[in-house]
């Protein structure tokens, strides 16, 4: 029993200098690998439960932040031209690019929570969370990008292939159902037919 507690206390540390490191500005760190991976998890998980979401419902009525119209708003004004759908790295990563998101993304400073936090972003909105088309993205670029992509309709494929799958399961095990019944009932049928010491004509 001793023994138990002892391996939890150090568990339940190590939970808490992670936290405690995931909540310190990334000016704080070099190139840490151990925060680096931290970081990863957990843009990882937001983006699985992200995908899950617009898989799930309808993503045109998804709302994600309580500013969602402001964002939407603030993006379409700056970014009128952007092709969302299918996104072209350049257009997000490159120097010109940087320059004209950063005053778009600072305009959400003490808006959005953690807006400069790191998050997962697919390049292609009718695909998953892949490594080809995944990169990574500051938290307020995810919410303006993937809020007008749900409002345009951009991100109904995920929700409609996801929906689709799940009718055609439903409707592969409702014709199993009746397969199964039917021999039962066929089986029941050539029984009553043939049955001991009777013959067939």
């Amino acid at each position: 029993m001793e023994a138990t507690g002892e391996t939890e206390e150090p568990v339940s540390g190590e939970l808490v200098s992670v936290a405690h490191a995931l909540s310190l500005p990334a000016e704080s760190y070099g190139n840490d690998p151990d925060i680096e991976m931290a970081w990863a998890m957990r843009a990882m998980q937001h983006a699985e439960v992200y995908y899950k979401l617009i898989s799930s419902v309808d993503p045109q009525f998804l709302k994600l932040t309580k500013v969602d119209d402001q964002i939407y708003t603030e993006f379409r004004k700056k970014f009128e031209k952007l092709r969302i759908d299918v996104l072209d790295p350049e257009e997000l990563k490159s120097i010109s690019a940087k320059e004209k998101w950063r005053p778009f993304c600072l305009k959400f400073d003490g808006v959005i929570e953690d807006f400069n936090y790191g998050t997962l972003l697919r390049l292609d909105c009718s695909q998953g969370y892949t490594e080809e088309n995944t990169i990574f993205a500051p938290r307020i670029q995810f919410f303006a990008i993937e809020i007008a992509r749900n409002r345009e309709g951009h991100n109904k494929v995920v929700y409609t292939s996801v929906q689709d799958k799940e009718e055609e399961k439903g409707a592969n095990r409702g014709e199993k159902e009746k397969t199964g019944e039917g021999e039962e009932k066929e089986n029941e049928a050539n029984e009553g037919i043939n049955k001991p010491g009777e013959t067939s004509m």
